[in-house]
């Protein structure tokens, strides 16, 4: 009897072991490999890049590549940076800060009107938003064409999706909270944002997260409203460069590179937060 659970201990050991392994292949092979193909041939010259191979660069000129793609063309990386910037950081607290409010009343407020909300939520999350007609209503506004529609369109398209998170995510939080501000004379907006918003940490990082990463790689939405060379964003020029450095892979990779940079230091920089708001947010859910 002993025997066999020490044959079993020993088996599951071992497959945890292979699994682990296997892991670390599949890792190397999904994101390692690709990154330094990346970067190994944004470092090459003009010849050396266009064999598309693995192998380490004779000289290495990975800063000059760079250099030369953010100040080409008048520095229209620059201004794609600064326009990407822009409309994420913007459209991320606008979103977190109307969805948050709208979440609240829904879910605190249970008569005709919340009712009415939650099926518009539900369709706004099946279907698709209509480009042209989206178009037209910007013309009308006089946002076409501009970084303030761009961020409207950007927090109107996640509202839905975001809504709905903060809605459930409230429903953890007893509602005793509310009649105790209440009574004590906090309504109103200072009942939101000084006690049920500081509650919400956990679910704001996780939107946070999940809305940066969209916006800030989203490419049809702004090449449908957002057009023109002076209101490129960082994902835009990428499709410029693609024919303008065709036979330049060096370059290519390089922008790739530039473009990759961000997401990869904000990783880097606030990787404990991402971590603790999303798993605070699994607890708590």
């Amino acid at each position: 009897m002993l025997k066999g659970k020490e044959t079993l201990k020993s088996k599951t050991k071992y497959r945890s072991i292979w699994a682990d392994i296997i892991g670390v292949i599949l890792t190397v092979v999904v994101f390692i490999l690709p990154f330094y193909f990346l970067v190994v041939n944004a470092a090459k010259g003009t010849t050396e890049s266009f064999r598309l191979n693995m192998s380490l660069p004779e000289k290495w000129l990975l800063f000059h590549n760079i250099g030369k793609v953010v100040s080409a063309y008048d520095w229209h990386v620059l201004r794609a940076t600064w326009n990407s910037f822009v409309l994420t950081i913007f459209s991320v607290f606008f979103l977190i800060i109307i969805s948050g409010m709208t979440g609240f009343v829904m879910h605190r407020k249970r008569n005709r009107a919340s009712s009415i909300a939650n099926v518009l939520v539900l369709t706004a999350l099946v279907i698709p938003p209509a480009i042209v007609p989206t178009i037209w209503v910007l013309q009308r506004l006089h946002l076409y064409k501009t970084l303030a529609g761009m961020i409207a369109i950007e927090v109107a398209y996640g509202l839905a999706f975001a809504i709905l998170i903060f809605r459930n995510f409230i429903g953890t939080i007893p509602k005793e909270i509310d009649e105790a501000a209440i009574v004590d004379g906090c309504t109103g907006w200072n009942l939101y944002f000084r006690i049920i918003f500081p509650l919400l940490k956990p679910v704001t990082i996780t939107i946070g997260i999940i809305a940066t990463a969209a916006i800030f790689n989203d490419f049809t939405n702004p090449l449908y409203y957002l057009p023109g060379d002076e209101n490129a964003t960082l994902q835009q020029t990428l499709f410029a460069y693609i024919s303008r450095y065709s036979t330049q892979y060096n370059l290519l990779f390089a922008d790739i590179l530039y473009i990759t940079a961000f997401p990869l230091l904000a990783f880097i920089f606030f990787n404990k937060r991402i971590v603790s708001g999303m798993t605070a947010g699994s607890i708590k859910g």
